[in-house]
């Protein structure tokens, strides 16, 4: 029997020379773990994104620009939250059964998602250097009006890098089962790697590097911040305690999910055994379930950053627990 006629749709063009294709290889059931995980990171990250953007909202009336960054960080976070259910069901059911258009939806409120948590994560890190180090320059970022069209041109880049799951991605059948962006699709494999490579260096990288940057100027000017009065040492530790949120999120939520995609990518594409693929199978989507810690720890990046988000914080959770 000719092994060629397995592969769903044009992935027998892709075929490798070598015997032990991995697209030949079965997906494996997942580990009831990881839908549950998914499950109760997507609750939480529900609860503390609608209480933050309920602050936001309704509770602080006038906004400097370090807000207007966090408001767009936590819209980022949010954007995900009405599709993490079909996520949560297909890693669960282990088949896809939503449709085409719904799979290539989920890609790109994922993609907005995560590169909109990296990108204004970027951009709070240096307008926080810029607001404390050069606090008495007059810098465009803080001119409301340049941040408005800084927020607009990162959301258009967002968009336009979304967009193209709507016209590349393809659900596949593969034993028996339907697949929507899984490691499998061997017929995507030359898309998975272009993609890996361009989001993993321009998209993760780039403004890790800036965010890092900024992040260590500032930690050795807040280093020579004296802790004579209660404002200097106010400043030290809550900028210390960001640094520390910010790089816990990068580390943790981040670049776990872009080595394991891209070592997936590779593996499919450069036909690697089955057992190394099932091995990534399994830290990719443990990768995925991580990228979603980021929506719970946001909120206290902005306690951190915000004394209005924090007064108004605790000041409503207060409300909230002893209203009876």
């Amino acid at each position: 029997m000719d092994n060629s006629s397995r592969i769903p749709g044009d992935a027998r063009l892709y075929q490798p020379m070598n015997t032990n294709s991995t697209m030949q290889c079965q997906p494996q059931v997942l580990n009831p773990t990881i839908p549950t995980l998914l499950g109760i990171l997507s609750t939480g990250g529900l609860v503390f994104n609608s209480f933050s953007l309920w602050i936001f909202w309704f509770t602080i009336k006038r906004w400097n620009s370090g807000i207007m960054l966090q408001f767009n960080l936590a819209l980022a976070d949010a954007i995900i939250i009405p599709v993490t259910p079909l996520t949560v069901a297909y890693f669960c059911l282990d088949n896809w059964p939503f449709g085409e258009f719904l799979c290539q939806l989920q890609v790109f409120l994922l993609s907005t998602h995560l590169y909109g948590s990296i990108y204004f994560l970027m951009l709070i890190s240096v307008h926080r250097y810029q607001a404390i180090v050069h606090y008495n320059a007059k810098t465009l970022w803080r001119k409301k009006s340049f941040l408005k069209k800084l927020i607009l041109g990162f959301w258009v880049l967002l968009f336009l890098q979304g967009f193209p799951a709507f016209i590349f991605l393809k659900t596949s059948v593969i034993d028996n089962k339907v697949k929507c962006l899984s490691i499998y699709q061997a017929e995507l494999s030359d898309l998975y790697l272009a993609y890996s490579i361009v989001l993993g260096t321009l998209c993760f990288l780039l403004p890790f590097g800036i965010s890092l940057i900024s992040y260590v100027m500032l930690g050795i000017a807040i280093a020579n911040i004296s802790q004579a009065n209660l404002r200097g040492r106010v400043m030290k530790a809550k900028s210390i305690q960001m640094i520390t949120i910010a790089l816990v999120i990068f580390a943790v939520c981040f670049t776990p999910l872009h080595i394991c995609g891209s070592t997936a990518a590779i593996v499919l594409y450069y036909d690697m055994s089955c057992e190394i693929l099932h091995y990534v199978e399994v830290a990719y989507y443990f990768s995925v379930v991580l990228s979603m810690v980021n929506c719970c720890l946001d909120p206290f990046l902005y306690n951190a950053a915000n004394e209005k988000f924090h007064k108004f914080f605790f000041k409503s959770l207060g409300r909230l627990l002893f209203s009876k």
